[in-house]
């Protein structure tokens, strides 16, 4: 919402709406999204937490303005990542050059618990390891958008997608 100048031009009408309203308001607003998500059933359960309690999806009621400019250019990043991605694993599980060219140590590849030895030399269709990605995309304090971290195991809430209407899904 912010740049070091001020507020960004597209988040003018956001902060003025804001600015009318309480703290307490705009608690209650958060609260209620809050209680719809939890509602709808748009939770995820951490298995490796021991309280085994469904949590909502972090959710915040302010949006986030991505111009039709920068998502383009986001679009292009992420299929530009996802098809390294790929190559990285269809690498990894066939000729395995990027450890013969000494760029990546075989022992880090052997020593990661999700890398599968049984699956080595095995073809997938159209060489797409990565059929589904979740992508944490961030804004830096520089304005400029960056990838947090790649997601390629099933992302959560990737099985709410079936949920939601075909228009909406793209």
């Amino acid at each position: 919402m912010f740049t070091n100048e001020g507020v960004r031009e597209r988040y003018r009408q956001v902060m003025e709406s804001l600015q009318q309203m309480s703290l307490d308001s705009l608690d209650i607003k958060d609260r209620q999204a809050a209680d719809f998500f939890m509602n709808q059933g748009i939770t995820f359960t951490v298995y490796s937490d021991n309280e085994g309690i469904e949590r909502i999806f972090p959710f915040d009621i302010i949006p986030r303005m991505i111009t039709s400019n920068e998502w383009k250019k986001i679009e292009a990043g992420i299929k530009q990542r996802l098809k390294a991605l790929n190559l990285f694993l269809k690498d990894i599980y066939n000729e395995q050059q990027i450890v013969k060219d000494g760029i990546i140590p075989a022992s880090l590849i052997a020593s990661c618990p999700h890398f599968l030895k049984e699956v080595v030399g095995i073809k997938v269709p159209h060489d797409i390891y990565v059929h589904i990605s979740g992508i944490d995309l961030i804004r830096g304090a520089d304005g400029v958008f960056y990838i947090l971290e790649d997601n390629l195991r099933t992302p959560s809430g990737v099985s709410y997608m079936e949920a939601l209407p075909a228009r909406m899904r793209g």
